[in-house]
């Protein structure tokens, strides 16, 4: 047993808080569009230039020109802004995007994300990744536990390059979360996914981690 993507996706909602601006990043991430809990205010960031994203629409209602930073197509709200990518990356620079959710290929025990690149793989570039490792206040990576042939992807240390060092605050597999001290106080497993057990979850993790769950 473990979480669904949908499943990871509402755990990494639960991170979203009433007036928050949230950048959401390429695939798992982008599923929380639709699961911001009801009377909760939280204002979608794409760095493609628009603040007030709305959900995924309805089949027969896309517009292919409201797309997100991953191509997908969205809505809008009445409130949605747009703006050129230079302002969008200002946002994100200075600090003013509270909660980014990203997606990721590695994640380091202490908190080293690897999300953009595969060597030797045809790659369309870093996209906002590095901006927004370094500019948003806090950083959640949402990712499958484990690589199609059973390697671990939360690591002792990355090995693909990295977008960021010691960025990433909270880890949500499909096996559990992770909180990371970015500071060097090493990671901690704080949640179980549905019917999985401590035991498989050490089997699966290369990374070094702490227990405490329930935190």
């Amino acid at each position: 047993m473990a979480w669904t993507r949908e499943q990871m996706a509402q755990r990494a909602a639960l991170e979203l808080q009433d007036g928050f601006y949230v950048n959401l990043g390429i695939g798992i991430p982008t599923l929380v569009a639709n699961m911001i809990p009801e009377g909760m205010s939280v204002t979608l960031q794409s760095e493609n230039g628009m603040l007030g994203m709305g959900p995924f629409p309805f089949e027969g209602e896309a517009d292919a020109d409201l797309i997100n930073a991953g191509k997908q197509t969205i809505t809008e709200l009445p409130q949605t802004s747009y703006f050129s990518s230079a302002d969008s990356f200002a946002m994100i620079r200075g600090g003013h995007i509270n909660l980014s959710i990203l997606g990721g290929m590695q994640v380091a025990e202490n908190g080293d994300l690897a999300n953009w690149m595969v060597p030797g793989k045809m790659i369309k570039g870093m996209g906002g990744a590095m901006d927004l490792v370094a500019g948003v206040k806090r950083v959640v990576v949402v990712m499958d536990h484990c690589e199609k042939a059973g390697d671990s992807k939360f690591k002792k240390s990355c090995s693909l390059p990295l977008t960021g060092k010691g960025v990433v605050d909270l880890l949500i597999t499909d096996l559990g979360v992770f909180s990371i001290d970015r500071k060097g106080g090493g990671a901690t497993l704080t949640q179980l996914a549905d019917g999985v057990t401590l035991e498989e979850i050490r089997a699966k993790t290369e990374a070094n981690f702490m227990v405490a769950l329930g935190h």
